[in-house]
């Protein structure tokens, strides 16, 4: 059968683009299409499969800002060659439009964080008025259309138990949970280098700013992998402890998680590969106990707390410190197993041959 993955867009590696790529391993004779898409950013496996990119393609340096045109976009593209459409959504994705006899899996990241439980902070975030009162309209329309949207899918798979109690809240529909790839034995475990860890996008859900000024006030070292929208401003608050490395290659971040001390999460995060790569590496988590992480991380390297402040997580540090020798490296590292790529293409391949095309 021939088959077409749709993704919101493809401009850097993230866990999204990460299930994509072992999409296109699974299924290599897949087309991709997609709101807007660099090929300079994305790996060599996406780039060798059939990528179409949609009419807003050539705005893609601001493609946050054309939110309003993204179903049209995505509506446009012509699928009718297609027996099974994979869509991986937590940007609009979902929203193509098929042919009856057409299967489409919706593999869901979460439901848009900016139209849905995440939608006071984002509102708050935007600035000056005019802005908030331009995007009230705008993101009103695209709650609608994307609760219509979700009624085009067949089948709805979430990547976390999480996930999936945000596709019943949003959408009212059942969905299977199959945990997305994660190349665990790429990780390794090393002595500390005495550093904390934080990774991941420079965006404001993910709440750094209140780590970087914690570890700023005690004089703890706190390396930062990744770049984003937030990077000026956290840096204006840093102090010569912290350091941001910015975004660095797979060889360089492996080698970070494995002389870290633990893993620092201070926000919520749907699913969390970063905290998987770090269990991977034999390193617990420090973070925010919300979402995905209480899935990936085992108690043995769990030190959570309730919420996103400075001493909260001050008092998970400590807890730490205290149980630091203790921490069980080998087993955080066999617990990592089953969130291997090669359970997400077992699971993900059962689901596809079991679809009966008509």
């Amino acid at each position: 059968m021939r088959v077409a993955i749709a993704h919101y867009w493809l401009l850097n590696m993230r866990g999204g683009e990460k299930v994509v790529e072992a999409l296109c391993r699974l299924l290599p004779d897949a087309d991709i299409f997609t709101l807007f898409y660099d090929s300079a950013a994305v790996s060599g496996t996406i780039r060798s499969h059939q990528v179409k990119a949609s009419f807003l393609n050539p705005g893609r340096r601001f493609h946050r800002a054309l939110l309003g045109l993204m179903p049209m976009a995505l509506e446009s593209f012509d699928l009718r060659g297609y027996d099974l459409v994979i869509s991986s959504e937590s940007g609009p994705a979902k929203g193509v439009v098929t042919r009856a006899e057409t299967k489409h899996i919706c593999y869901c990241h979460t439901p848009m964080r900016y139209l849905w439980h995440m939608y006071p902070e984002y509102r708050n975030e935007w600035s000056p008025l005019w802005q908030r009162l331009a995007m009230a309209p705008i993101t009103n329309y695209m709650r609608m259309w994307d609760y219509a949207s979700a009624a085009r899918v067949d089948e709805f798979v979430a990547n976390s138990e999480n996930v999936r109690r945000r596709i019943w809240k949003v959408y009212r529909r059942e969905s299977k949970v199959i945990y997305p790839p994660v190349p665990v034995e790429w990780f390794a475990w090393k002595p500390p280098d005495g550093y904390f860890l934080a990774v991941g996008e420079l965006v404001p859900y993910k709440r750094l700013d209140y780590a970087v000024r914690w570890f700023s006030r005690r004089g703890l070292p706190l390396r930062i992998a990744g770049d984003g929208p937030e990077y000026r401003r956290l840096r204006g608050m840093a102090g010569a402890n912290v350091q941001f490395c910015g975004r660095v290659s797979d060889a360089e971040l492996r080698e970070l998680y494995a002389r870290c001390r633990a893993l620092i999460m201070p926000g919520e995060e749907d699913f969390g590969i970063t905290a998987v790569e770090a269990v991977a590496s034999g390193k617990p988590v420090i973070g925010l106990g919300r979402g995905g992480v209480l899935e990936s991380v085992p108690p043995e390297g769990a030190f959570f707390y309730q919420q996103p402040n400075e001493e909260e997580l001050e008092a998970a540090v400590r807890k730490f410190d205290a149980a630091e020798e203790a921490v069980p490296a080998d087993r955080l590292r066999a617990s990592a197993a089953r969130f291997s790529e090669n359970e997400f293409a077992r699971a993900m391949g059962e689901m596809i041959a079991a679809i009966q095309i008509h």
